[in-house]
């Protein structure tokens, strides 16, 4: 199926979506928290203990119904972090359909996450959060009230990304009621960690509010000799200064000191035999004596909202954000033993890099009536400007015997004094867009949206390169009385690609189309929440080697550069549900995955399937609160993960096989959460990877398979007031 078609029919109209608040769909049965300070309200819809949210904003930046939203969007609320026993964001998203976390394996330097078959791009608080490699520090999920996954291409509103989707943060806010949390935490890895978070009015009238979340870890992980130590510091204030004026300012300064846990281990010896064994997935390739990934970063963001009347708001965001990060590591490459089968060679590596960026987002929301239409209309511009500078040092650094490692034998290891400049640029973006979404006869809804973009690159040492796009979004839905709501949708993304092909044109950008019909459903009178989804989406414009008809061509500038020839096509299966009763809540998913390189005139890559994405996921989580044992608390949970490739084609000529590409196992893991709650006190013990099964999550062609988490166990108790 190829999309062309559809992006010609919908040129000047594309891209989609939800539509304005109706509180009447969202359930009766009294689970509406609204809190009026003055004449500005903050509306927050969630299940009784909850676990569920009803509302998200990223797909419309607009808080918005997911029943009214006509396209895939999972939220987990801070209780359901907390209920998973999440230690990281990459632990929060394991549950969610359609959602492959930890791709790569335990990795300390960040979260990784694949969706619909390539990774997403993260925001905080509806801001791009991380830009440039390896210089950004690891959010830590006890700063935030909830996280909002919005699946697929999502350009629209969002700018530049992939057509995977986003990964949206939302930070803890300043709250008018007084309330906090002491937090202590042990667990096994020697982990230790305590925590803070109070909110409340600062003054009489309840216009001034604040907060603060502080939290202090020391921790080893299950690769040797690496550490995950975190200190964090948010304080925020919300300022009423109006009946019409709310100002929010979110600070964090955070530093993390960590390693590399990540070790690029060769097939033999992990997903292929080795005549001496499996490779430990405790082992560390790099030097304990020189091995460090320590990052510091600072941010303040400032969040005005301004009511213009009854009708029309105006909303900004901005952040400044410096990240800094020291890199030292050393790993085996490439990822293939030596003759001895037990030694790989090694490589050093030495990074200093700087992150500064400013994000900013202006918006105009009106709500308007003409007829029996209701229009929620968002019109934005948003603005980046990242600068990134990566000083680094690369070098031999001797040989390693992975199943007898013997540290401290390699002489003159680098320094930073030997790093040296290397790469330093600077990224713009700016976009203008403009969203309708359109209640019709309280039945019908209709969401477009369209976008223009700018996205330039400015090396230090080279030429600016400027790329354009206009990506759009269209979607249909139905409500009907009984809670069912059919919707489909069309939207665009866009990703830049700076430099030349190999006959001296610029790169034009990748582009994603999707197609998606879906159906959800909220029985009335329930707090249940049920989707489902099936999509199509094809990204283009990809590179790929010249084909052999080419190479003798006279205007070739480059007979060794690349061509956009190339495209992927991902289609699949997305099933989710969060049920809730009295004494038991269940969040469960299923999702299946096809995705492949469609078109590509490198030898061994069309028709290869995407690397670390799963055919099929599933999984289920349920908590269970006996009414009969007051305050008794379990949980119990189970994730299925398929087979995944290393990502080549298999190849055959002459009758050789002369390439067959490597898939891992499925597997399965378990989770589960004992807990008591009293007075203003709550204990818990809660393990992932209950039965401690040695996994891997993938393997890639370029030789290196990556092993998952192991059984991680904590022990919290927490003091409410």
């Amino acid at each position: 199926m190829q999309l062309s078609g559809i992006n010609t029919r919908f040129s000047a109209v594309s891209l989609a979506l939800y539509t304005l608040f109706n509180s009447s769909v969202v359930f009766a049965n009294d689970v509406n928290e609204i809190k009026k300070d003055q004449d500005l309200e903050v509306i927050t819809i969630k299940s009784q203990r909850g676990l569920i949210s009803y509302m998200s904003a990223s797909g419309a930046k607009s808080d918005v119904p997911i029943i009214e939203t006509p396209l895939s969007v999972s939220v987990l609320t801070q209780e359901r972090i907390e209920d998973l026993g999440a230690l990281t964001i990459q632990d929060a998203i394991g549950y969610v359909s359609g959602l492959y976390n930890g791709p790569y394996g335990v990795d300390t330097r960040g979260d990784w996450s694949v969706i619909r078959g390539v990774s997403p791009v993260q925001y905080l608080d509806g801001l791009k959060s991380l830009y440039g490699s390896y210089n950004n520090v690891r959010t830590n999920p006890y700063g935030l009230s909830q996280i909002e996954i919005l699946k697929g291409p999502s350009s629209v509103l969002y700018g530049q990304g992939s057509i995977g989707g986003i990964v949206n943060l939302v930070s803890k806010k300043p709250e008018a009621e007084t309330s906090g949390q002491l937090w202590g935490q042990v667990g096994n890895y020697s982990r230790k960690q305590v925590a803070g978070d109070i909110t409340g009015a600062l003054n009489d009238d309840e216009s001034v509010l604040g907060r603060v979340v502080g939290l202090w870890r020391e921790s080893d992980t299950q690769t040797d000799y690496v550490p995950d130590n975190s200190i964090v510091l948010s304080p925020s204030l919300t300022w009423y200064a109006t009946d019409d004026t709310k100002i929010t300012l979110l600070t964090n300064w955070q530093k993390n000191e960590s390693g590399t846990s990540t070790s690029f281990l060769p097939h033999s010896g992990t997903i292929l035999e080795n005549e001496n064994g499996k490779i430990p997935s405790n082992r560390f390739v790099s030097e304990p004596s020189f091995d460090r990934y320590d990052t510091e970063q600072a941010s303040i963001t400032a969040i005005l909202e301004q009511n213009i009347n009854a009708d029309w708001q105006f909303k900004l965001a901005a952040r400044y954000t410096d990240s800094h990060a020291d890199y030292h590591t050393i790993y085996g490459w490439p990822p293939k033993f030596l003759e001895d089968g037990r030694s790989v060679k090694r490589v050093s590596y030495l990074s200093s890099a700087d992150s500064r960026a400013i994000a900013s987002d202006a918006q105009f929301h009106g709500n308007i009536i003409t007829g029996n239409i209701e229009h929620t209309i968002v019109m934005g511009f948003d603005y980046q400007n990242a600068y990134t500078d990566n000083d680094s040092y690369s070098g031999l650094a001797g040989t390693l015997d992975l199943f007898d490692p013997q540290y401290g034998q390699v002489a003159n290891l680098p320094t930073v004094d030997d790093i040296v400049d290397y790469d330093s640029s600077k990224v713009y973006q700016t976009g203008l867009y403009i969203q309708d979404s359109m209640k019709i006869a309280d039945k019908w809804i209709v969401s477009t949206a369209l976008r223009r973009d700018k996205a330039t690159t400015n090396p230090e040492n080279g030429k600016s390169e400027s790329q354009y796009a206009t990506t759009g979004r269209l979607g249909l839905m139905y409500l009907f009385d009984s809670g069912v709501s059919p919707y489909a949708s069309y939207s665009e993304s866009f990703e830049p690609l700076i430099g030349q092909d190999a006959y001296g044109n610029a790169f034009e950008p990748k582009t994603g189309e999707q197609v998606e019909a879906g159906l959800k459903y909220q029985p009335a009178g329930t707090e249940h929440l049920l989707t489902a989804a099936v999509y199509h989406i094809v990204e283009q414009n990809r590179t790929t080697s010249l084909p052999a008809d080419q190479v003798g061509n006279a205007n070739l500038i480059d007979p060794n550069g690349k061509i956009q020839q190339g495209e992927v096509t991902v289609k699949g299966i997305e099933l989710e549900a969060q049920l809730a009763w009295d004494t038991v809540d269940v969040y469960t998913s299923y999702a299946y995955t096809d995705g492949y390189v469609s078109q590509s005139n490198t030898l061994g890559e069309d028709g290869a399937e995407l690397s670390a994405l799963p055919d099929q996921q599933a999984s289920i989580w349920s908590t269970w609160r006996p009414e009969s044992l007051n305050g008794f608390k379990m949980g119990f949970g189970a994730r299925y993960v398929g087979e995944t490739s290393d990502g080549s084609a298999y190849v055959e000529m002459n009758n050789m096989v002369l390439n067959d590409p490597i898939k891992t196992d499925n597997y399965t893991l378990f989770d589960a959460m004992v807990g008591y709650d009293f007075d203003d006190y709550s204990f818990s013990l809660q393990a992932q990877n209950l039965t401690d099964k040695t996994v891997i999550t993938s393997c890639l062609a370029r030789g290196d398979c990556f092993y998952g988490q192991r059984r991680t166990v904590t022990a919290n108790v927490r003091y409410k007031f």
